[in-house]
């Protein structure tokens, strides 16, 4: 594949650009914690689901350390249509525990911490740290990665 030049990648984001003015988070939330938990809920998901989901949830559990000590069937009930309620809950409860013990309960502004975390992959550690602490990230998931195949500016 020949690599795409500097004008072609000028087009596509000015064309972005046009269409997109104003990007903005889909899901609603007030925290570092919060946008976390969010983003762990809306694998499988919608955003819409989840932002029906939270305001509950966050009403009962607002902190990391009163989600880690949860009971798992108060968790599930909460999130049950966020779907996979089971492995999320386990995750968030994790998640919320490793914050606690490692990070006296502030969510880790480094990509490096995050991904240690319990259900944290790099889309959901860039989502945080581009939308919760304002660092530049790039999330990456199977669309991006479809996309840019199909304009021909990467091969993987």
């Amino acid at each position: 594949m020949k690599k795409p030049d500097a004008a072609y990648v000028r087009e596509i984001f000015e064309r972005l650009k046009l269409s997109i003015p104003h990007p903005a988070m889909e899901l609603d939330f007030d925290s570092p914690f919060e946008l976390l938990v969010a983003t762990v809920l809306s694998a499988q998901s919608t955003d819409k689901t989840v932002n029906t989901i939270t305001p509950a949830l966050f009403r009962k559990f607002p902190d990391p350390a009163s989600m880690a000590g949860a009971s798992l069937s108060e968790l599930e009930g909460l999130i049950r249509s966020a779907g996979f309620f089971h492995r999320k809950s386990l995750q968030l409860m994790g998640l919320s525990r490793e914050i606690v013990e490692q990070f006296h309960g502030n969510v880790p502004d480094a990509i490096d911490e995050l991904v240690k975390l319990p259900g944290v992959g790099r889309k959901t550690a860039s989502v945080v740290l581009a939308y919760g602490f304002h660092i530049p990230a790039i999330a990456v998931d199977t669309h991006v990665i479809r996309v840019s195949n199909r304009l021909g500016l990467t091969t993987s």
